[in-house]
C-alpha cells in the first residue's frame, strides 16, 4: 500500500512538529467510514445527510500510521470544534489522506455539498430501474402508464 511521509516544522506550534506517516486504506475501510456518517432515505435510498467533517476526520485517522511521540493527533482532536487541529494542518492532512485513499475531487465536492442539491444526489438504482415483465431492465420513465396502451 502507498505511503506518504510528512515532516512538520513548528509552523503549527511545537506540539505538532515531527514526522507523520500516512498509508493508503482499503476500499472496504473507506466505504465503511462513508456509510457510517451518511444517512439514506429508507424508501428511495437517496442521501439525506452526510457528515463530511466526520468522514474526513476518520479517513485521516485511519490512514495515519505514525506521528510524533507526544501523539498530538487524536480522532477527537480532528473532530474538535473548540480544541481541534489548526485549519492549515487539517487541510494538509486532508489532501494527503484523500490522495492516498482515492477520494476524487468529484467525491470531495459531493461530500461537502448539502445533500439537498438535486444535481449532486443520484437516486439509487432501485428507484430508477425496474425489471419489465420480460425480465429486461427498463427505466422508470418507460414504466409510466401510456394512455394508448391502457385497457379500460
Amino acid at each position: 500500500m502507498r505511503t506518504e511521509i510528512v515532516e512538520i516544522n513548528e509552523c503549527f506550534g511545537k506540539e505538532y512538529a515531527g514526522k507523520y506517516v500516512f498509508q493508503e486504506i482499503t476500499w472496504a475501510r473507506r466505504s465503511r467510514i462513508i456509510q457510517k456518517h451518511t444517512k439514506y432515505h429508507p424508501i428511495t435510498g437517496q442521501i439525506t445527510s452526510s457528515d463530511f467533517v466526520a468522514i474526513q476526520a476518520e479517513t485521516i485517522w485511519a490512514s495515519l500510521r505514525e506521528q510524533p511521540a507526544n501523539k498530538p493527533i487524536t480522532l477527537e482532536k480532528l473532530l474538535g470544534d473548540e480544541n481541534g487541529v489548526p485549519i492549515e494542518l487539517g487541510e494538509l492532512f486532508s489532501r494527503i489522506a484523500n490522495k492516498l485513499c482515492g477520494i476524487t475531487p468529484d467525491e470531495q465536492r459531493f461530500l461537502s455539498e448539502p445533500s439537498e442539491e438535486a444535481h449532486q444526489t443520484q437516486p439509487s438504482q432501485s428507484s430508477v430501474f425496474a425489471k419489465s415483465s420480460d425480465g429486461h431492465p427498463s427505466s422508470s420513465e418507460d414504466n409510466q402508464p401510456n394512455p394508448s396502451k391502457n385497457l379500460s
